[in-house]
This record gives C-alpha cells, sequence and structure tokens, in this order.
C-alpha cells in the first residue's frame, strides 16, 4: 500500500487547498501549513504530507517565513 492510498478526507482537502493557490508553508524541517491566511487545525497531518514527498515549499526563505506551499508530481496524482 503507497502513502496515497491511506490519505484520508482532510489531508486530501489540504491538497486541494495547495493546489487552488490557497496554501502557504514555514520554512523549516517542521514546517507549519497555512490555508487562506490561517494557521491549518492539522500541522501533524500537514507535516506528513511534507515527509511523505506530497507536499513542498514552492521557493526558499529564512527559518519560519511563510512561501507559497506547492503539490509534488506524487501529490498531484492523489488527487486524481
Amino acid at each position: 500500500m503507497t502513502a496515497v492510498a491511506v490519505l484520508n478526507h482532510r489531508q486530501l482537502a489540504m491538497l486541494r487547498a495547495v493546489a487552488g493557490g490557497r496554501a502557504e508553508i514555514t520554512c523549516s524541517c517542521e514546517p507549519d501549513l497555512y490555508v487562506d491566511g490561517l494557521p491549518c487545525c492539522d500541522q501533524s497531518s500537514a507535516r506528513d504530507l511534507v515527509q511523505t514527498g506530497l507536499l513542498r515549499a514552492a521557493g526558499t526563505g529564512p527559518t519560519g517565513q511563510r512561501v507559497t506551499a506547492a503539490l509534488t508530481d506524487l501529490g498531484r496524482a492523489a488527487l486524481r
């Protein structure tokens, strides 16, 4: 079973928000996700999405700075 096969509804909603250009992520080894400018209610799931390679920062910046969140190829595949 792949990581994509076990995504819950909340994680899929996070990926859809990123795909819609509504999300930012902090530059950090433990990144935080923001949707529509508000902190995501499930930061552990957001970090899991980064660690499993579904989500990434679109740019770079100093630690703690928010940058645009982007889907990886695997993240885009999870939404199909």
